[in-house]
């Protein structure tokens, strides 16, 4: 016995996420918003991405053996939709304003809580999705409050007591 995709989604929507986008660098950027990101190791420093196997940013990560993550603000949340959409992926750079990182890979947007540049170091099979396990080369921290995403909808943090 197994449960359908949208029972599972349903789950998963009771788990508050962090909200990133993962670009890499093509012959143009490309990128896409993810929830699944993650710290694998602090030595060395090692982090996670899941990422759909039918997105068109994962075969640019895959050539370029390289991706970014810029960790979204509160301020932020357009982002997020402009890069979860399906429509006009080729338009999601256009206008937008770079994070200016020395030495970086790959375009990193302006205005995040965090930005890491990585090397793209394994990838593993996981059923419609790839796990990208990437070797971070630069981490930076901003100040700013990270987005969240939590039953559909976005949020920030609150502190308790």
């Amino acid at each position: 016995m197994g449960i359908s995709p949208d029972e599972f989604r349903s789950a998963l929507g009771r788990w508050p996420s962090g909200v990133s986008v993962v670009t890499s660098l093509g012959r143009e950027p490309v990128g896409m918003t993810v929830s699944a990101f993650f710290s694998v190791s602090l030595a060395p420093p090692l982090v996670g991405v899941c990422l759909d196997q039918k997105s068109a940013t994962l075969p640019v990560i895959l050539a370029s053996r390289a991706f970014g993550v810029s960790v979204l603000s509160t301020e932020q949340w357009a982002l997020s939709e402009r890069f979860a959409s399906k429509a006009d992926e080729h338009l999601r750079f256009l206008g937008l304003p770079l994070a200016d990182v020395p030495g970086a890979r790959n375009p990193l947007l302006e205005g995040a809580v965090m930005h890491l540049d990585c090397l793209l170091q394994a990838t593993h099979e996981a059923g419609d999705h790839l796990l990208c396990v990437g070797s971070v080369q630069i981490a930076l921290s901003h100040p700013g409050e990270p987005l969240l995403f939590h039953g559909s909808r976005y949020h920030r943090l609150g502190a308790l007591g």
